[in-house]
């Protein structure tokens, strides 16, 4: 009964407190991001306002986020592929905010379409991915290239989609493709706690804590010699990001 009470209570909260907030911060974020890259602002500044937004978004949703193992962090001037377990909409809320290096995200062609939000991305020269071209691998690569010698890393979840069970899936090796071809390391991250706060095909919103383990980084080199490093890596950033997870997920 208690928690029937306080789940109506969240939503009465979100339905007339926070979700206009949220709203409200997206679309202003995504102003200031389209204006201000026409204008040409550094994409430090781009960057800030995108973080700032995204801890926005998890404060009006009542969410709190644990960042653990800051000190793998690469330094600013030493891109990398950042990879994690893609848990729901709000990993991206949870690491744009508190991730703490620059980075451009590598997202579907289809979040291109999203009103403002779209626009934004490009805005912010995100990368898009065709899953439905074969080439299209050969340009993410290129774009890719293009945004490590800015000195940002790139992110990529290599699931390719969100979990429908909170389960971590399968890794694609697009990513590691990447790595290997640009020779620069991956940095696990495992998110944990994200699929309970919003699963997939859900709306609204549960107040949890997200936790971010943020792991060493590895080389593609460790991992064996070409070609079997790419499938190697693949597997053993899946493992890594596992292990932080709680049994059975």
């Amino acid at each position: 009964m208690l928690r029937l009470l306080l789940r109506v209570l969240y939503l009465l909260y979100f339905i007339c407190i926070g979700g206009p907030l949220f709203l409200t911060a997206t679309l202003l974020c995504s102003l200031v991001t389209i204006i201000s890259s026409y204008l040409g602002a550094p994409a430090s500044f781009i960057s800030g306002a995108t973080g700032i937004w995204s801890r926005i978004c998890l404060f009006v949703s009542l969410c709190r986020v644990e960042v653990r193992g800051r000190e793998h962090l690469p330094s600013r001037d030493a891109p990398c592929v950042v990879v994690a377990n893609h848990q729901g909409a709000y990993d991206i809320f949870a690491l744009n905010g508190y991730i703490g290096i620059p980075f451009k995200w590598v997202l579907k062609i289809q979040l291109r379409r999203l009103p403002f939000v779209g626009k934004a991305c490009e805005a912010a020269h995100y990368i898009f991915v065709d899953e439905t071209k074969p080439s299209s691998i050969a340009k993410t690569i290129s774009d890719a290239k293009r945004v490590l010698a800015t000195g940002n890393s790139i992110f990529i979840f290599p699931e390719g989609s969100r979990t429908l069970t909170g389960e971590i899936t399968r890794f694609k090796k697009g990513a590691f493709v990447i790595a290997s071809e640009l020779d620069v390391p991956i940095l696990p991250v495992t998110i944990d706690g994200a699929f309970a706060i919003l699963p997939r095909g859900h709306i609204l919103p549960h107040p949890r804590k997200i936790i971010l383990t943020i792991h060493p980084a590895f080389l593609m080199s460790d991992q064996g010699t070409p070609p079997a490093h790419i499938p190697a890596s693949a597997r053993h950033a899946q493992q890594v990001i596992a292990s932080a997870l709680p049994k059975g997920s």
